[in-house]
């Protein structure tokens, strides 16, 4: 059987566990603990080791899903993460710039450790203040045009939006764009 490692990562509240859970057809294994940090003045739960999901396409193919911690101070399990995967997309919630700093951080630790493709799902972009595709590639460090990775807008929360851009992600990476 061939099994597709994608990691989904971000950072904290872009939706990655939602992602995940939105389109894994087992019962998403997650290590949801309560939040403590400033993480809780977003949500109550966070994601402190990873999230795991599966799509099997095919009695031959399958995609695992494995959704990253969005704090810093868990980027040990980015670094266990990431090793094996074969692609990644990079959750950004427009809404919320002060993160986009954050979001270039996670890109720099990964792009250090393997080369991989990637692409850039950007989420909330229906809330107030969201930011448009444009300066959310300058604000993560995209400032060339002609080397960036696609971005897609995602809804976490809807199945046929993260199916579509995990489609993406899959075809990104099939085409051997390391970003």
């Amino acid at each position: 059987m061939e099994i597709m490692r994608l990691i989904v990562t971000g950072t904290v509240g872009a939706g990655k566990s939602t992602f995940i859970r939105s389109i894994s057809e087992i019962e998403v294994v997650d290590t949801d603990t309560r939040a403590t940090d400033e993480t809780a003045l977003l949500k109550q739960r966070t994601t402190v080791a990873f999230d795991f999901g599966r799509l099997q396409f095919g009695p031959n193919m399958a995609l695992h899903l494995y959704g990253t911690p969005g704090q810093s101070r868990f980027d040990f399990m980015w670094d266990i993460l990431i090793r094996k995967a074969h692609a990644y997309i990079l959750l950004v919630a427009a809404h919320r710039p002060r993160e986009f700093r954050n979001a270039r951080q996670i890109v720099r630790f990964i792009e250090e450790r393997v080369q991989v493709p990637m692409i850039i799902g950007l989420t909330h972009t229906d809330c107030p203040g969201a930011w448009s595709e444009e300066d959310v590639y300058v604000a993560i460090g995209y400032v060339d045009e002609n080397n960036r990775p696609p971005l897609v807008k995602v809804n976490p929360t809807q199945e046929n939006s993260v199916a579509e851009a995990v489609i993406a992600l899959v075809q990104h990476s099939m085409q051997g764009c390391a970003v």
